[in-house]
């Protein structure tokens, strides 16, 4: 009979087997209305499940992450029931819960339109209201492909076939409505709750691919509570506002063509931006000991397949073939290349740490749904460094780049991150001892960050742990932008080694290093973070001179000349338009300072400064408000 131990540590024997309904039960009658499912040896089951020897068990609530995508994956079904009752002879995919929410793609000849999300929605809460009953069965390989060829779900029967052997095929029916899933569900549809909404429709390939059709994906989000739905509502209204493209759009920053998907054709303002970030980086990382390098774009086929990138990326990897039939690959990454460069000349352990940084432009392949501005993008420029050190400096190097990262997010505006730590995979590569030593040193710069912290048990690379840095922007999002990974594989593939104390030759541990990840993408970042409105120090553009009239064409002139001699990224706005439309014109771009000159300040020598987001004023001599400005343009390097 088994003993049931909780996660506190409490046990409670049972004379019988006993499902997760029960187990509630007898912990409390308040755990027994809101539990949603249940944890057992590690393992998400249905609180029907039943439990026949010793067990560990917890069981799952709303505030948990996993019963609220639990709770979100039943709301992609009653999602699509609702369609299926709605609009007869729409075919279904997949729906799975997303951060955030859920969706559900649909093959249908005519499109959804708003109006149908909100009959769909409506439908949706009656269903939720009917509290329909959750049922699972477990159906054979054969008869399942059978049945969902019979009524033409095609989609389903790829599923099917997408299953392991080694896995049961799973039906769920909520009601007499079904779907092929492999859960843990809900018990029954009343459990989700009324707090969902249905937010959007977009187009979405067939498991990705643009050679399969285009179905139509429903999204929606689902939370516990009104207050949480709202709020969640308010930062999506938010969200867009801020979207990046529309900002880049108004701030002259950027743009994309087809001609050339998932690439970034930067203005001027745009690349004053890029590039103050790098000038920016590079200050920091000399200060830190780096070496910046620059590696090739192109490099030979053999050399992906010697270092392994060629087997798991090569399907992303863009390549050419030469008229000699040699094949060439773009770098998706750059760790080859940094190898190559620490592998000329003899090393020695007197050498190391060795740190070679690189602004190294990387192409991906991505499926063309899935680019999105510079969040999604095919080129894009990774921040990247590669540690070459010995085992016993592992620990040191690691806190030296967990404080470099926390240091640059501080400067620029990032002050709530969270770590994730990965430990070693099933399937991995390198000495036990080694991965101990790695490992133990990731946790202890995590650690001594005093930041908050996850792990995610058995998701490190196959080469070696790694610590990913998550930012929350101002509305609250998460960003996965930096990351340290620890590499006990790639080095010794390559060939690299150095000279160490005793005189034997040495394979060095190499630390992977990203600060932002990829540099449109960070930018796409803080563009919404600031709602446009970066930094003085940071702005594309840090303030336009504007005569309020052509009569003061000529003092404008010079107060434009005298911000640029004193370094100010300045320009002047000579067109013969009203101070009015200017200033609105001006602010819409986001330009930090306005510097508005009149008869008046001309009389003065003087300049009237207003700040984007306020409508105060203050007049400055010229060379009071040089200095005034100089002190706030400055990197923010300690």
């Amino acid at each position: 009979m088994p003993d049931i131990k909780l996660s506190d540590g409490k046990k409670i024997p049972f004379s019988k087997k006993i499902d997760g309904f029960e187990i509630a039960k007898k912990i409390s009658k308040t755990l027994e209305k809101t539990a949603l499912i249940m944890e057992v040896d590690g393992e998400l089951k249905d609180l029907s499940y039943q439990i026949k020897k010793n067990a560990k068990v917890k069981i799952i609530t709303s505030k948990d992450e996993q019963g609220l995508d639990a709770m979100r994956h039943d709301a992609t079904h009653v999602m699509a029931m609702a369609v299926q009752e709605l609009f007869p002879g729409t075919k279904i995919a997949i729906g799975p819960a997303i951060k955030d929410g859920f969706y559900y793609d649909f093959s249908r000849k005519e499109p959804f339109t708003p109006q149908d999300l909100e009959k769909i929605e409506k439908k949706m809460k009656k269903i939720v209201e009917k509290d329909e009953p959750t049922k699972r069965e477990v159906w054979e390989r054969k008869k399942a492909k059978d049945h969902y060829k019979k009524i033409g779900e095609n989609y389903k029967v790829e599923l099917v076939d997408s299953i392991p052997q080694d896995q049961e095929v799973s039906i769920y029916y909520h009601g007499k409505w079904y779907d092929l899933c492999r859960g843990p569900h809900l018990s029954s549809t009343g459990k989700i709750g009324k707090y969902f909404k249905l937010t959007k429709v977009s187009g979405a390939y067939w498991r990705g691919d643009s050679n399969n059709e285009m179905l139509q994906r429903i999204y929606g989000t689902s939370w516990p509570s009104q207050k949480e739905l709202d709020e969640y509502l308010k930062r999506l209204e938010e969200a867009e506002k801020r979207d990046h493209r529309k900002l880049g759009k108004e701030m002259d920053l950027f743009h994309f063509r087809e001609e050339s998907p998932g690439a970034v054709f930067w203005h001027h303002k745009g690349w004053a931006l890029f590039q103050s970030l790098v000038n920016y980086m590079r200050q920091k990382q000399r200060k830190s000991g780096y070496r910046e390098i620059n590696t090739p774009e192109i490099l030979d086929k053999t050399l992906w397949e010697q270092s392994g990138h060629w087997e798991k990326f090569g399907e992303n990897m863009f390549t050419s073939e030469t008229p000699d039939e040699k094949v060439f690959a773009i770098k998706p990454m750059n760790c080859p290349g940094g190898i190559q460069v620490f592998n000329q000349g003899l090393k020695s352990y007197r050498d190391l740490p060795l740190k070679l940084s690189e602004f190294g432009k990387v192409h991906r392949y991505e499926p063309s749904g899935a680019l999105h501005g510079l969040l999604r993008v095919r080129a894009f420029t990774q921040d990247d460094a590669h540690i070459f050190c010995t085992e016993d400096q592992i620990t040191e190097e690691c806190l030296n780049v967990t404080n470099l990262i926390l240091e640059i997010y501080k400067d620029l505006g990032f002050e709530n991150v969270l770590l994730q730590f990965s430990d070693r995979p099933i399937k991995r590569v390198g000495d036990d001892k080694v991965w101990d030593k790695a490992e133990s040193a990731l946790l202890k710069a995590i650690k001594h960050s005093k930041l908050k912290y996850e792990i995610n048990k058995g998701e490190g690379a196959f080469y070696g742990p790694k610590i990913d840095f998550v930012l929350r922007d101002s509305i609250g999002r998460d960003w996965q932008c930096g990351t340290l990974q620890v590499d006990l594989n790639l080095p010794g593939r390559l060939g690299s080694t150095y000279v160490a104390s005793d005189g034997s030759k040495k394979v060095p541990v190499m630390l992977h290093r990203a600060l932002f990840g990829s540099l449109e993408r960070f930018i796409g970042i803080l563009l919404e973070h600031y709602a446009g409105k970066l930094p003085l120090w940071l702005a594309p553009l840090q303030a336009v001179v504007l005569p309020i009239s052509s009569e003061f064409d000529n003092y404008a002139k010079k107060i434009f000349e005298q911000f640029v001699k004193a370094g100010i990224n300045t320009e002047v706005d000579l067109k013969n338009q009203k101070i009015n439309y200017k200033i609105r014109e001006h602010s819409l771009s986001k330009v930090p300072l306005l510097l508005i000159c009149g008869k008046k300040e001309e009389d003065k020598k003087s300049i009237t400064i207003r700040e984007l987001g306020s409508e105060k004023q203050e007049t400055l001599s010229i060379n009071d408000a040089i200095k005034k400005i100089s002190k706030k343009i400055n990197f923010p390097i300690n």
